[in-house]
């Protein structure tokens, strides 16, 4: 997966992840705020909780976008290392030579 991708992904898990603390913040103060009374407050707990609802229903279909496309990026990578087996280890053995010589000047 080429370094834009991966880093376009972790970006999107992020995002789920920063968006699902958001609605359970807004849930919990949902919660507390049962109790008080108002017209206006009554207003506001109604849509913020609409507004919960749609916003949970996204979520769900962004991480199962990111969850599909892990998939189907494993599964192009299975099937490169199955397709280019050489390549894969001589690609493979590169990488953990240079690990190798960077943790050796520490």
């Amino acid at each position: 997966m080429p370094f834009a991708a991966e880093q376009n992904h972790a970006s999107r898990e992020k995002l789920v992840a920063d968006l699902k603390s958001v609605v359970a913040d807004a849930d919990e103060l949902l919660k507390l705020t049962a109790g008080q009374a108002g017209e206006k407050l009554t207003d506001v707990r109604a849509r913020l909780a609409d507004r919960l609802a749609v916003a949970k229903e996204r979520i769900e279909d962004a991480e199962a976008a990111v969850r599909e496309r892990t998939r189907q990026v494993a599964h192009a990578t299975d099937d490169y290392v199955h397709s280019h087996p050489w390549q894969s280890v001589g690609v493979a053995a590169g990488v953990a030579f240079l690990l190798g010589l960077l943790a050796g000047r520490r």
